[in-house]
């Protein structure tokens, strides 16, 4: 919480601290058995019928939670702390175009080096083999971006691409369902999020090494809809049109399914991870039982290395348990880089593409099995999880406690929920028991047939999405130069990104179309002081 001490050394390897969920028996049975007939969906229902709890906090502890993360009912004023965004971890370095790149503010002064040794990876472009920099090559062979800094300009948000610009930080996810009761009992099972596009793999790579042809480019085409709300107001709002241009290698798979997704910003990513799992299933309702129409529930995702069942928190759809897997991921998926915690060299070449496979890979047997070797993948892991939040601009101001009264009174925090206190246990200690305000409940939500990709990521569906964080959003436009919003950065606006909204949402979305030009003016000048 504000004002905790934290003096103890980062540790540069594993963030991965949050608590397994192995013990708790989904569909009934032991857990270390099969999962026979039991659905993805079936697993997650039963394991938030056996709500963890938090053993990190003493009684004492556990009220004082209760208090402080109370819902705001006086807005008159700032709540206190509501300034600090990330606790004692809040950057308040000035607002510029790095502001996003900032360390936590309460990082230890022998951690900065981790810190900017993970800076210096994060943005080091990676070469193709062979290379006389064989530090530096592994690149691909076919992929996204030549770095991490590429999809993550200045650590904020991508961007789909705008005319003839390129779509470095914007990317197809592609997946096809389950062909036979082997495949379904793999979904089942949560041992596979589903299944890549036999040619073209999990993602399309719209790059590739000198030599090979790339995979082919996105391309995306939209159409105007005029919505009216209720005072009058006209807004249109753009409806993408998604296909493939210049296939490299055949048709795709008939049953693949295209999911278009910009790179998220890189902020507090590790105080999410700090977030005890408790306080995302205390707020799962899969049934809506309460009967408010939001059904949230989290992403159960089996770890790759330890086999244990865990919350997502990362990615679009919460397909990644930790921070770490999802910089292993991206290394191996966006930039073709093999790592300890996914050790595919050839990225997401698949055996179809022989000519791809038949190519060099950066490993260097000296260093060890993959291109990336420890500590590569922790540095990098530890600068994306002590990226500091921005202090809040304009908390206190009247016009911004109006908007966020009308946040409120819409209905926007059921999904957009606004304060957490992380794990007394955190394995970073700057990161522990700190009264955190991010915005979201971290769980997927039906978002309505408008925002649907239609493609399964382990139990999330197709119109199904994570409640993205909201801290840092109104910084967007200073950091990344734009202000599109949502999954595929369709949205020109907060105003068109809120108009987007449907399935649980649309409740809401509909409360903020009622509201009067002002009132609406306000909620906007809210989420622009997060």
């Amino acid at each position: 919480m504000p004002g905790s001490n934290s003096t103890t050394d980062a540790q540069v390897n594993g963030l991965s601290g949050a608590s397994p969920l192995a013990d708790l028996p989904p569909c009934g049975g032991d857990a270390r058995q099969g999962r026979g007939g039991c659905s993805a969906r079936q697993i997650a229902d039963s394991q938030i019928s056996s709500r963890p709890s938090r053993k990190d906090l003493s009684e004492h502890d556990r009220e004082r939670v209760l208090t402080v993360t109370r819902p705001a009912t006086d807005f008159s004023k700032a709540e206190q702390f509501e300034a600090l965004s990330a606790g004692a971890a809040t950057t308040i370095a000035p607002i510029d175009r790095q502001i996003f790149s900032q360390f936590s503010a309460n990082l230890p002064f022998e951690a900065e080096q981790n810190f900017k040794l993970g800076k210096a990876l994060f943005e080091k472009l990676w070469v193709s083999s062979p290379s006389s920099t064989q530090a530096s090559d592994g690149l691909g062979p076919l992929y996204n971006a030549r770095s991490c800094e590429s999809c993550h300009p200045r650590d904020g948000r991508g961007r789909p691409p705008e005319g003839a610009s390129d779509s470095t930080s914007m990317f197809y996810r592609l997946a096809r369902a389950p062909r036979d009761d082997a495949e379904r009992e793999m979904i089942a099972s949560l041992t596979a999020l589903n299944f890549p596009d036999p040619a073209y793999g999990a993602q399309l790579q719209d790059s590739a090494v000198p030599g090979l042809s790339a995979e082919g480019r996105v391309a995306i085409t939209y159409t105007e809809e005029q919505v009216r709300l209720a005072d009058g107001e006209t807004v249109s709002l753009r409806k993408p049109h998604y296909a493939v241009a210049g296939l490299g290698y055949g048709p795709l798979d008939p049953t693949t399914t295209l999911s278009p997704r910009v790179a998220s910003p890189m902020i507090g990513l590790g105080l999410i991870e700090a977030i005890h799992e408790a306080d995302i299933f205390a707020r799962s309702d899969p049934e809506d039982r309460d009967g408010d129409g939001i059904s949230g529930r989290p992403a159960l995702i089996r770890d790759a290395k330890t086999g244990a069942m865990m919350v997502g928190r990362f990615g679009w759809k919460a397909q990644n348990p930790t921070l770490r897997r999802q910089a292993a991921d991206a290394f191996a998926i966006d930039i073709g880089i093999s790592s300890p915690d996914n050790d595919r060299s050839h990225g997401d070449c698949t055996e179809a593409q022989t000519g791809c496979r038949a190519l060099p890979t950066g490993v260097q047997e000296r260093l060890g099995p993959v291109e990336a070797p420890d500590p590569v993948l922790g540095l990098v892991t530890f600068y994306a999880s002590n990226l500091a939040v921005p202090a809040r601009r304009k908390a206190s101001f009247p016009e911004t406690l109006r908007g966020k009264r009308l946040f409120y009174e819409s209905g926007c925090t059921a999904c957009h929920a606004p304060k957490f206190v992380t794990r007394r246990d955190a394995p970073h200690k700057e990161q522990a028991f700190q009264l955190i305000w991010p915005y979201s409940d971290l769980l997927l939500h039906d978002m309505g047939e408008g925002l649907a990709d239609g493609q399964q990521v382990g139990v999330a569906d197709g119109r199904e999405w994570r409640t993205p964080p909201l801290w840092g959003i109104g910084l967007t436009q200073t950091v990344s130069g734009h202000t599109f919003f949502l999954h595929d950065g369709r949205a020109r606006n907060l105003t068109e990104a809120i108009l987007w909204h449907g399935g649980e949402a649309e409740k809401a979305r509909n409360a903020f179309a009622a509201l009067p030009k002002d009132d609406r003016k306000a909620l906007i000048t809210f989420l622009e002081s997060l």
